[in-house]
């Protein structure tokens, strides 16, 4: 029926473009080049538009030897309904031999923007005037619920995201579980092919329950799919060929990671023979660890010439256990943050909790070393008479202060707004293992409890019971960053304030 048997999504947004600017139309000069970088790995792809200047695809792929199954997008807006219609059609009619598929509408059933029998009109109007089969595309399981759309088309175009199921998938059983879901909607539906028109993995973002996004996961789950097409003969469609960056504003960090083709530098994540790897630059983040680990020795054995005593052993152990957590965890809580910043607010808030976990161990090097316990709140914003006239101290606790809040934000945002949101573990361990260590070893002086650190305490310690059973124990990333919470709010749990006589 299609020429195509192992195809790509295909949008050709990059940096700030996005789809819902009306007045953008991507210069083909763009697409074209594009196209000339997905004829080596595919000979199909599939778009879901005909506006912002994608109706010059089917041009364009034909000059690049592509084929194209066309989509347009329909939704609430019939006189924009009627626009992509109309001029799918002629693109249908105009390049006859590009053209191989009519897709009208992606998931408009599960956004819930059109009825199934108003769906199933504009299916049977695109019908009578192309040539091409005509097909609709939804998530597997709109197809179930909507068996009147079987009628109306050509063949059954089915999406089957493993990560995004309601019970995720890991990434070593999303090869069968697609297998498996396409042989059940065969069952379902005998007589019509089954396309699976959207499959695939994201190589960066949060993990649901035991699906890690990682570039190694992409690169088995992509091949595990393609060789059952291959051996089973099938079709199916992966999403996509380039990350799509406008779309981390609805998906968060792994919206915008299910390319093949990473978006800024348009490179293949995973080229033939080559070995595929999660930290590209593991290398240089090694050699920064290893610098930022002897920075932390050295802030100890400087603090010592001024303070010209043996220090206890346990002192010492807070200096290596430190430096080892921050030289092992700083090249991912650095990746973590190029990658997962998004907007102005994003890179503010992932530069200072990175700010955090380099100066926590360094600050607590010295104080540790100083036999000076971990100062309080008040001690940094409360009245005179309580504040601190130590700089190391006053800075330790901006450090403490800023790390408490950060923290406390993100944890917060799991409990009322979690599904897009990226766990922050190597950072807020990197600053959170210090503070704890130094009030195990240098105990703050006897007094009543701080009721600031108290709150924060509670509020970490509450959302990270919820968090736990919302993300299930399979998502080891949760765990972790629960994990330190429950540190975070066990060291502010142990500050008290000294009662400055009057």
């Amino acid at each position: 029926m299609v020429a195509c048997h192992a195809g790509v999504s295909y949008a050709p947004f990059r940096g700030a473009q996005n789809p819902l600017d009306p007045g953008l139309i991507v210069a083909p000069e763009q697409m074209a080049e594009d196209f000339a970088q997905l004829a080596k790995v595919t000979g199909c792809i599939r778009t879901y538009s005909v506006g912002n200047g994608l109706d010059r695809v089917p041009e364009l792929a034909q000059k690049a030897g592509l084929k194209v199954m066309l989509g347009v997008w329909i939704g609430t807006n019939k006189l924009d309904n009627k626009i992509q219609v109309e001029r799918g059609i002629a693109l249908s009619k105009q390049f006859p031999g590009v053209v191989t598929a009519f897709i009208v509408g992606n998931e408009v059933l599960l956004r819930g923007e059109m009825t199934s029998s108003d769906l199933v009109a504009n299916i049977r109007a695109v019908k009578a005037k192309v040539s091409v089969p005509v097909t609709y595309a939804d998530v597997w399981e709109f197809w179930l619920k909507n068996r009147d759309v079987y009628d109306s088309v050509d063949f059954v175009t089915i999406h089957i995201l493993p990560y995004w199921e309601d019970f995720p998938i890991r990434a070593s059983y999303a090869a069968s579980h697609v297998d498996s879901i396409r042989k059940r909607m065969a069952v379902a539906f005998p007589n019509k092919e089954i396309l699976i028109g959207e499959t695939g993995w994201p190589s960066s973002g949060r993990m649901r329950e035991g699906a890690l996004p990682s570039r190694a996961n992409q690169a088995r789950v992509v091949s595990e799919i393609l060789e059952l097409a291959r051996t089973q003969k099938f079709r199916v469609n992966l999403i996509e060929a380039y990350d799509q960056p406008w779309k981390r504003n609805f998906e968060g960090t792994v919206g915008g990671h299910w390319g093949l083709f990473d978006a800024d530098s348009r490179a293949l994540k995973y080229p033939a023979g080559v070995p595929i790897t999660n930290f590209p630059l593991a290398k240089v983040y090694a050699g920064a660890g290893m610098i930022l680990a002897l920075l932390i020795f050295g802030v100890s054995f400087l603090t010592l010439r001024r303070r010209p005593w043996s220090p206890r052993l346990s002192s010492w152990l807070v200096v290596a256990i430190s430096a080892t957590a921050a030289g092992s965890l700083l090249g991912v809580a650095f990746e973590k943050m190029m990658v997962e910043s998004l907007g102005v607010g994003g890179w503010i808030s992932g530069i200072a909790l990175v700010v955090c976990a380099v100066a926590a161990p360094l600050i607590v090097a010295n104080t540790v070393m100083y036999g000076r316990s971990l100062p309080t709140f008040l001690e940094l914003i409360g009245p005179a008479d309580y504040r601190t006239s130590s700089r190391m101290q006053r800075l330790l606790g901006i450090v403490l202060l800023a790390t408490t809040i950060l923290a406390t934000a993100t944890a917060l945002g799991f409990v009322f707004d979690p599904r897009y949101r990226d766990f922050h573990f190597a950072a807020l361990s990197m600053a959170v293992i210090p503070f704890l260590l130094l009030t195990a070893v240098n105990r703050s002086p006897d007094g009543s409890r701080s009721i600031a650190e108290s709150v924060f305490a509670g509020t970490l310690a509450i959302s990270a019971i919820y968090t736990i059973f919302n993300e299930g124990p399979a998502n080891w990333q949760s765990l972790w960053t629960c994990g330190i919470y429950f540190l975070l709010a066990l060291t502010l749990s142990r500050a008290r304030v000294v009662q400055i006589p009057k």
